[in-house]
């Protein structure tokens, strides 16, 4: 069976989606804390220029899961992705972490011809988001993250989530808290 590239179409763009995004092969670029900022910083940018509503995020090693709503989600989330691909490629080309890029380049699926590379798996696993219980149970999956895999032990200590800011607490970037 062939699980090729997915082409999910986002049904309904006056909804949020839980949004899920893996790196190619479970490659843990995200350990690294200038790749982290990457997507930070990209997280903010759809925010302020691209007028996606950010309700929570989590970074993890190697994937990242997000709670967003947009007028155009599918957009947003592809330009998200390429921009952010392009950005990593390039911080690892300048610090020279040829091991990593040779496995991005070794793992890149061999349809992606325009790319040497290939740092997202195809698909971000979209979830319509369509009542408040299923934002609060997106939200606590994406906020427990790290604690279910053992990293801390209370959400509020993983400086790469939004889960500080459900709590008051200063976060890394801003969001839009989800009040129900």
């Amino acid at each position: 069976m062939d699980m090729g590239r997915s082409r999910f179409k986002f049904q309904e763009n006056h909804y949020p989606y839980f949004i899920t995004s893996s790196v190619i092969n479970g490659i843990p670029l995200f350990s690294d804390p200038e790749l982290a900022d990457i997507i930070l910083q990209s997280l903010q940018f759809i925010q302020e220029q691209k007028g996606a509503i950010l309700y929570g995020y989590v970074i993890m090693e190697n994937h990242i899961h997000a709670v967003l709503e947009s007028d155009d989600i599918s957009r947003v989330i592809q330009s998200f992705k390429s921009y952010t691909a392009k950005k990593i490629i390039q911080s690892l080309e300048e610090r020279e972490r040829l091991l990593l890029l040779k496995r991005l380049r070794f793992n890149k699926k061999k349809h992606k011809i325009q790319s040497e590379y290939q740092v997202w798996q195809e698909g971000v696993h979209p979830k319509q988001i369509d009542s408040t219980k299923k934002m609060i149970s997106c939200l606590e999956y994406i906020h427990y993250n790290p604690v279910k895999v053992g990293y801390i032990d209370d959400p509020v200590h993983w400086r790469y989530s939004s889960a500080r800011k459900y709590q008051n607490l200063p976060g890394l970037i801003g969001i839009t808290i989800f009040d129900g």
